[in-house]
């Protein structure tokens, strides 16, 4: 009976004793090496790619912003955004698409309607959007709903009404999608984009400057 006990006791200590290991290991040890080297390599990534403006942060590059006015640069749509789940307590709308297929008549109408809202926003005295220039992310969510860039081709034909809101010139915010448009990744991985809220951000900085 004591060697029984005696047995329990000595895997008992040994158990506790590889859990307080373990426990240091990774809970302790682990985290912090790993977050030291975040901090130390990729110290902006690691905080959330945080985008600032005036000395505030004002968003992450990695998260698309709904409810710029006209006098900004807009993201694409949020249709499927919250759709799906909504945690009412916190009041947290959760990412989503509409999960609508292609050819489903709300889908098509909601394009449709939203195609012709970009044209007549961005068509001003001197320059008329077309149709068939609207790209497909202008009028379309994308899988999360809450993505942080355009096409470079949504972004041109914004050009001209942002510029005569603004009091700026053609050429100055031409030359602020060029300089806020992102080749593809690697060279060859993706689509060259532009990040919304960066590109609102640099036409704040100027139209303070003006």
């Amino acid at each position: 009976m004591n060697n029984s006990v005696a047995g329990t006791v000595r895997l008992l200590g040994a158990g506790l004793r590889a859990l307080l290991v373990l426990t240091l290991v990774t809970g302790v040890l682990y985290p912090l090496v790993v977050t030291g080297i975040a901090q130390g390599l990729f110290h902006h990534r690691a905080n959330g790619s945080e985008i600032r403006s005036a000395g505030k942060v004002v968003g992450s590059s990695l998260i698309g912003q709904q409810g710029y006015s006209l006098r900004y640069f807009q993201p694409r749509p949020a249709n499927g955004l919250g759709e799906n789940s909504l945690n009412t307590r916190y009041k947290l709308i959760l990412s989503g698409a509409t999960n609508l297929s292609a050819d489903n008549p709300d889908l098509v109408k909601a394009v449709r309607k939203a195609r012709a809202q970009v044209v007549k926003d961005n068509s001003v005295a001197g320059y008329t959007v077309r149709p068939s220039q609207v790209p497909a992310d202008a009028v379309t969510s994308s899988g999360s709903g809450l993505d942080p860039d355009i096409s470079p081709r949504y972004a041109e034909i914004q050009v001209h009404r942002v510029a005569e809101r603004n009091g700026l010139s053609v050429a100055q915010v031409n030359r602020l999608v060029e300089e806020n448009t992102q080749d593809r990744t690697l060279g060859f991985i993706g689509d060259p984009r532009v990040n919304v809220l960066e590109l609102n951000v640099a036409l704040k900085a100027l139209v303070a400057k003006e």
